[in-house]
């Protein structure tokens, strides 16, 4: 299921060692609360989703804030613009 790869792919990027897949609610806010994500992991993210499933995020977007809300919206994101990557 994508959202697991999201999931997966957010603990990898961001070495994240105390949390697992199951400890991160898909709907649940990635940014200051939730996981409590900042700028930096977003970056970071943001590179990596589009090394995996080739997806373009603009920095200033008001679009790319509101994908990167939650697991959900990262996942339909990928889903939508993304292809399949390893």
């Amino acid at each position: 299921m994508l959202e697991q790869e999201v999931k997966e792919l957010i603990i990898e990027v961001l070495q994240l060692e105390d949390i697992t897949p199951a400890d991160i609610n898909a709907d649940e806010p990635l940014f200051v609360e939730g996981l409590g994500l900042d700028s930096i992991d977003a970056l970071e993210l943001g590179v990596a989703l589009q090394k995996r499933y080739g997806i373009s995020l603009s920095a200033d977007s008001a679009d790319t804030r509101r994908h990167f809300a939650s697991v959900r919206a990262l996942a339909a994101l990928v889903e939508s613009q993304g292809k399949k990557g390893a």
